[in-house]
């Protein structure tokens, strides 16, 4: 019997070990989360010091502004200037009024001499960063907003450090962290005197002198309370400002006023002094600087502003060097104005230089002047995509700034020939220039029958484009109107010049990617920040498809039918060149270019009473615009690409020239297009001479003549009339029974006789002298071919068998013959006429 000591001591044993295995599972598992936890922790460190590197990536330095800011060399102390393409004329300064001033920095500091007013600054806080003076530069609120920046320095660092990072939860962030460093290696003071010296308050005011200077004509250290509250609430509206919308101006100012009463900034006499003191006047923003570039300039900025903010580039320290040709501008300019004024009528304008590309305009009649014209003009590299020149719509004789987009009217109709081709067409296709069938004609109506493509286009037919463009279908005219930058709608001169520039450069477009309008863009301390001096060059259109378009454009000699010779477009030197005008007659294109110029220009008015603006009047100033501006370069033409074939062909169809063409000319094609069938436009046609008629077998030779004959489709007869273009009849001349010849004749089958199968021909070939005869066979009533049946025979023939004629596969109507060939050479025959029956 077991010890009860020993079984209770065995018991507790037991109960021992399981505990102390409990406590090791125990010392295990925590150790094992210990490990977890510190590598949990370990990986959330290392995602935090990612985070932070990929926050810092790139930091700008703070230390960036006082370079930016400081006087005496504080690059945004200076206006962003723009000049030509030489760098030697300034065409612009961002500056109020087009000033060339420097911006005057003015110190906070109370102990400067010169110093801007505790009312600014209190203003300023008050409205734009209430708690300005008890934060650490940075607000955590917002951080959600992009667009919001709750702080002074996060306003600052926004403006002038992260100007081109888009808005992001990144850019916020970066944005905070930036705020928060030059606020506390600076200090508040500074980053507010920063604030006041570099604010944007409208129309190109900068900093708060300028601000002062343009608004009140005074110093800002001269400022009023009144005055300084209403400059603060403009700089967080600059759009709001005294000049272009005053009573919201002053409604902001007053809110300011009373927010600084409320906030302690002021007293209450103090804001009640403030709220009456009257705003004066403020005079017109002067800008006269650039008026012959106002235009190119607007161009210029929207370019900019794709690569930098607009507000970047207008707070200034930059140098832009632009395309633009000034010599060449001034010319386009002047040359625009004073056909602008003879179209109205108007004497010639005063110019303050010489302006010889107007010696190329013509002297308008009295009846070709049009109440209220606008024109204007583009000038292009298309070798490089430069804009050289451009010149603002005018309005009552004075250039506007703006190239606005208008109706092109037929100047697309190159597009839509372009789509033909790339289908098989080529410029030798004929097309029918015809009344509509089923519509009534115009009797004033024009109309030139067939046509190639080629003269089609050169002449901007519309009813052949139309038909092409019917046939091509609107889908892939889209898609060939896409490929060159276009899209439905109306169309400025740049989206055209840059379109037909692509033709020009047989069929490459340079640009960057658009036509380019900046050469470069450097910091005042000759830092380069944009260099687009080498262009770009993307493939559109193959170079053979280039090549004869260029070819069509070109052709002086096509445009002729409807402009004449010699004409606007004929300036001595190749040109392609393409005249447009719209339906209602209100605007007049011309655009046309070399390899190495293209002019786009418009004429157009918005009074219909003086509609009816006839293509030639583009042409004109296109003409004087294109000898400027390719009066110092040599004449140059496009060499033909591998891919493209030229040969002769029958005009108007196109075709293989035949013995009946009546016009043979050269065309061009592209390799496997080009044309392997004979023109059946024209043919010569046998006719009875006394009745006009058709001839036929039994028509006496003697009175038989060739005549040739435009073959006119059905569709086209009605124009065919109405043009006097004579016609092929289409009657036979009248059968008359043959005078009986006893020694030679065909007695079966008998005259107009059904037959089918194998045929039997009999009768008598015989008389004196006879050799040998020969039977016949033609289809219709005069065959123009004839088949021997059989093979001549020297056996003498009574009343018997002459051939058998198998007309197997065979229909209608067939000319059965005779020859009877004597010793001397001479020929009697006989003919019946007979109808083969198909089986």
């Amino acid at each position: 019997m077991p010890d009860p000591t020993s079984l209770v001591r065995s018991r507790r044993n037991r109960r021992l070990d399981e505990r102390g295995v409990r406590q090791t599972r125990l010392r295990m598992g925590g150790v094992g989360l210990g490990i977890l936890f510190s590598f949990l922790l370990a990986l959330l460190i290392l995602a935090a010091a990612l985070a932070y590197a990929d926050l810092t990536r790139d930091l700008p330095n703070v230390a960036l502004l006082p370079a930016l800011l400081n006087p005496p060399d504080g690059l945004l102390l200076q206006p962003t200037l723009l000049y030509d393409r030489s760098g030697q004329h300034l065409l612009l300064t961002l500056a109020p009024g087009n000033s060339d001033a420097s911006r005057r920095y003015i110190p906070f500091n109370p102990q400067s001499p010169q110093h801007l007013p505790d009312s600014l600054a209190n203003a300023t806080v008050a409205i734009a960063d209430p708690n300005f003076w008890s934060h650490g530069g940075y607000l955590l609120s917002g951080w959600n907003d992009p667009e919001a920046h709750p702080t002074l320095a996060q306003q600052l660092v926004s403006d002038l450090l992260l100007y081109n990072e888009p808005p992001s939860l990144r850019r916020a962030l970066r944005e905070r962290l930036l705020a928060a460093q030059i606020t506390s290696e600076y200090g508040r003071t500074q980053v507010l005197e920063w604030v006041l010296n570099s604010a944007d308050y409208g129309n190109d005011a900068y900093g708060a002198e300028a601000a002062a200077q343009l608004y009140y004509g005074k110093s800002a250290t001269e400022l009023s309370l009144a005055e300084s509250a209403l400059l603060a609430a403009t700089s967080q509206t600059p759009g709001l400002n005294l000049l272009d919308a005053r009573d919201l101006a002053i409604q902001r100012r007053d809110k300011t006023i009373q927010l600084m009463a409320r906030l302690r900034l002021i007293s209450r006499k103090q804001a009640a002094q403030a709220l009456a003191e009257t705003v004066p006047a403020a005079g017109p923003l002067q800008n006269a600087a650039h008026s012959n570039a106002s235009a190119f300039l607007n161009l210029v900025i929207h370019q900019v502003d794709g690569q930098f903010t607009r507000p970047r580039v207008e707070r200034g320290g930059l140098r832009i060097v632009t395309t633009l040709d000034y010599d060449l501008q001034q010319q386009a300019a002047c040359t625009t104005l004073v056909f602008a004024a003879r179209l109205a009528g108007a004497a010639d304008p005063s110019a303050s230089a010489p302006c010889p590309a107007a010696d190329a305009l013509p002297l308008l009649s009295p009846d070709t002047t049009f109440a209220e014209p606008s024109l204007s003009a583009l000038i292009y590299d298309p070798a490089s995509g430069q804009v050289l020149a451009a010149v603002g719509e005018t309005l009552r004789g004075v250039e506007t700034p703006f190239l606005s987009p208008h109706d092109p009217g037929s100047l697309m109709t190159p597009f839509v020939y372009l789509t033909a081709f790339t289908r098989g067409l080529s410029p030798a296709s004929l097309v029918w220039d015809i009344p509509p069938l089923g519509e009534p004609l115009d009797p004033g109506a024009l109309f030139h029958g067939p046509v190639r493509m080629r003269i089609a286009l050169a002449n901007d037919y519309a009813l052949p484009a139309q038909t092409v463009e019917a046939q091509m279908g609107s889908a892939a005219i889209d898609r060939t109107e896409s490929s060159f930058g276009l899209s439905a709608g109306k169309k400025t001169l740049l989206d055209m010049a840059a379109a037909y520039g692509i033709f020009a450069a047989q069929g490459v477009r340079y640009g960057q990617p658009g036509p380019t309008r900046v050469l470069r863009v450097e910091g005042l301390d000759h830092s380069v920040w944009l260099d687009l001096t080498n262009p770009q060059a993307q493939p559109v259109l193959a170079a053979p498809l280039a090549y004869i378009m260029n070819h069509v454009l070109s052709d002086e000699a096509a445009r002729r039918p409807s402009l004449g010779h010699p004409n606007a477009l004929e300036i001595g030197r190749p040109a392609g060149v393409k005249i447009g005008q719209t339906q209602a007659r209100l605007d007049s294109w011309t655009v046309g270019y070399t390899p190495s110029r293209l002019v786009a220009a418009w004429v157009g008015t918005q009074t219909a009473q003086s509609a009816n603006l006839s293509p030639p009047l583009a042409a004109a100033l296109w003409s004087a615009l294109m000898q400027a501006a390719t009066q110092s370069l040599p004449a140059e033409a496009w060499t033909a690409p591998a891919g493209v074939t030229s040969m002769d062909v029958c005009d108007p169809w196109g075709l293989l020239p035949t013995p009946d063409c009546p016009s043979v000319v050269k065309e061009v094609f592209l390799n496997g297009n080009e044309p392997t069938q004979a023109d059946t436009l024209y043919r010569t046609f046998q006719i009875n001479r006394e009745t006009g008629l058709l001839a036929t077998v039994f028509t006496p030779p003697q009175l038989i003549e060739d005549r040739i004959y435009m073959v006119v489709p059905p569709e086209a007869q009605s124009w065919a009339k109405a043009a006097n273009i004579p016609v092929a009849p289409s009657a036979y001349d009248a059968i008359q029974a043959p005078r009986i010849n006893v020694d030679v004749r065909i007695t079966s089958p008998a005259m107009f006789a059904d037959v089918s199968g194998r045929v039997q021909i009999t009768g008598t070939a015989s008389g004196d002298t006879f050799d040998h005869y020969r039977v016949l066979v033609g289809q219709g009533l005069n065959p123009q071919q004839w088949i021997v049946v059989g093979n001549d025979s020297t056996a003498r023939v009574e009343d018997g068998l002459l051939a058998t004629w198998d007309t197997m596969g065979l229909s209608g109507l067939y000319a059965v013959e005779l020859q009877v060939i004597r010793s001397d050479q001479q020929m009697d025959t006989a003919v019946v006429q007979v109808t083969v029956a198909s089986k």
